[in-house]
């Protein structure tokens, strides 16, 4: 019964989820997230696991967490600047792009560089600030109207001051569903 159903009992524990020091860089959390994320099946990667990676300090404190965007936006400047930012990034300056330019080969070839040399990014250069987080005997409904409130897609779950968890909207989306089976 999901107005019954405590967050601890629908939560994925803090030694199932993705994390990494503040001090990692974003090369090493992007491969912690990555394992983490993806059940192989027959080769292919299936969407299985956290979208999402904690930073825990040497004290295990959690400090913040990296989404999806931030790690792209981080690697791939491009995506979120406006059209000099986005130049610059590809290495063209707006002089170059306004004399209409057939190829931008070279630009292009320089990618991968680009997202290698991004991802030296120390993690808390780019973390979000925890938004939001529930106690473990807290309500799975408590769990959605903070996260609907707060508009994010992940809370770290508490017993008192330790980090026990994390609660996805997926686990709420799924206790939803498991209503609707019943």
């Amino acid at each position: 019964m999901l107005l019954k159903t405590k967050i601890k009992d629908r939560m994925i524990p803090i030694e199932n989820y993705s994390t990494v020091s503040p001090d990692a860089t974003l090369k090493e959390a992007a491969l912690s997230l990555r394992t983490s994320y993806c059940q192989m099946d027959s080769g292919m990667c299936t969407e299985a696991g956290p979208r999402t990676v904690l930073a825990i300090d040497k004290n295990g404190k959690l400090v913040g967490i990296l989404d999806f965007a931030s790690f792209l936006g981080t690697l791939i400047p491009e995506i979120v600047g406006g059209l000099s930012a986005k130049l610059e990034a590809l290495g063209v300056s707006v002089a170059f792009a306004q004399a209409d330019a057939a190829s931008l080969d070279e630009a292009r070839l320089g990618f991968k560089a680009r997202v290698i040399k991004n991802a030296a990014t120390k993690v808390r250069d780019i973390m979000l600030k925890i938004r939001g987080t529930i106690d473990a005997d807290s309500s799975l409904m408590d769990g959605l109207r903070k996260m609907f409130r707060n508009k994010i897609t992940v809370l770290p779950v508490f017993e008192g001051d330790r980090l026990v968890g994390v609660l996805r909207d997926t686990d709420l989306f799924l206790a939803v569903a498991d209503v609707l089976e019943d």
